[in-house]
């Protein structure tokens, strides 16, 4: 393919409507299908201190019925566009998205126009809503990774910016019908909104619909991020159970940093399939655990990296202790295949993403909101491939992961003084 060809491949539409939205189109012709993501600033970062989990609820009410459907008849006309879709909560935003044959991207725009402009907010079905989401804390409480993975982002961002979009009993016990109506009339508008479509589209005829469907939408301002307020601690919750769960995290830079990449890398190497350091050195060559593995997260002012490993009591301290030397030994041994087989595993992800139009229109959503514009395929495997092992081990030698916060959850509180200050 030529670079004019890859060009015009990967060339993204972006408009900026009157009243703030932003609209992203990448065509994709080669697909049969398309897809959108509808990111609004109304995430856990909009709720009071007092009513944690009220973003999550406005979510699932805003879609029991909207416009000229019932909470029924919404469900069966999706079903019948043949709509994939989802939604969810994030720290600052809340996402709408769906994958659908091409034909029917109109509709359903039209019918999320309505979702999130003209939702009915049934009263009647409050309590149904707030018992779906009781059930879910529930779900939560048996699942100890998960308990211990979100006590730890609490304590990596901070009770704000760490806070989990479920909430608590306690809190969603004190909500009400006109609290999800006072919050979707504060936080569901325009300003801040991104709506990105990929697959086979006509991107002049996207734009126009957005205006269309959106255009006359109302406008406002977004609530400004929580800031971090995180600090090195551990904690341990005390369950009789014949495993120990490891939970570990540690400030690191966010996407759009100039290093970000190399922060990234260099997790690649520790954690990034069944050939990297963590799953071959703690599991496989010494059998400590029956899972490890670590990630990068991203919110708009804070990055970090999550890890986890699964084990059994007798083996969760050194399990502990051998993993987080990893990621301290880290530079010690780096070698050119480690890199090479990241960058392919990357790159294969990047091929992959091009033949799902869902995946990318979620990508391009991230790149907008994280950086205010959209990277391309042919530019981030252009940085990928350009990082070396000098770069790598530069960054990690001056940004060595301290200050750790742990979580464990078992019938053992572990040694953890080596790793937190």
């Amino acid at each position: 393919m030529s670079t004019a060809q890859s060009a015009t491949r990967e060339e993204i539409r972006i408009e900026k409507l009157a009243n703030g939205m932003v609209v992203a189109v990448q065509a994709m012709p080669w697909l049969r299908t398309a897809a959108f993501t509808l990111c609004l600033r109304a995430g856990v970062n909009a709720e009071s201190d007092s009513n944690a989990g009220l973003a999550s609820l406005t979510c699932e009410m805003v879609e029991r019925g909207a416009g000229k459907y019932s909470s029924r008849d919404l469900v069966a006309i999706q079903d019948n566009l043949g709509m994939d879709r989802s939604s969810g909560v994030a720290t600052s935003s809340i996402s709408f998205g769906s994958a659908m044959p091409a034909e029917s991207l109109e509709k359903a725009l039209e019918i999320y126009a309505d979702i999130v402009r003209r939702p009915h907010l049934p009263s009647d079905q409050f309590e149904d809503a707030r018992m779906m989401a009781l059930q879910e804390l529930r779900g939560i409480e048996d699942e100890p990774t998960q308990r211990v993975m979100l006590r730890l982002r609490e304590l990596e961002y901070g009770d704000r910016l760490g806070r989990s979009q479920h909430g608590t009993k306690e809190s969603l016990a004190a909500l009400s019908p006109v609290d999800v109506r006072e919050f979707y009339a504060k936080h569901y508008h325009s300003g801040g909104s991104i709506l990105a479509v990929a697959g086979n589209v006509n991107p002049d005829e996207v734009v126009r619909w957005a205006n269309k469907h959106f255009g006359d939408w109302k406008s406002g301002a977004a609530v400004p991020p929580a800031d971090p307020a995180g600090k090195s601690t551990y904690e341990s919750i005390e369950s009789p159970s014949s495993q120990t769960h490891i939970g570990f995290a540690f400030d690191a830079v966010p996407f759009g940093h100039c290093d970000y990449f190399k922060m990234r890398a260099a997790i690649g190497i520790l954690s990034d399939g069944m050939s990297s350091r963590l799953f071959d050195r703690v599991r496989e060559q010494r059998g400590l655990c029956y899972t490890v593995s670590a990630g990068t997260q991203s919110l708009e002012n804070a990055g970090a990296v999550f890890g986890y490993a699964g084990t059994t009591p007798e083996r969760a301290q050194q399990t502990l202790e051998v993993t987080l030397g990893e990621f301290a030994r880290l530079t010690e041994d780096l070698t050119s295949s480690e890199l090479d087989r990241w960058k392919v595993r990357i790159q294969s992800n990047l091929i992959m993403e091009q033949e799902s139009s869902s995946s990318r229109a979620s990508s391009i959503v991230s790149d907008y909101f994280q950086l205010g514009r959209v990277l391309s395929t042919t530019e981030l495997e252009s940085i990928i491939e350009s990082l070396t092992l000098s770069e790598i081990a530069e960054y990690w030698s001056s940004h060595l992961p301290d200050h750790y916060r742990i979580v464990t959850l078992g019938p053992n509180r572990l040694d953890a003084s080596l790793f937190v200050s």
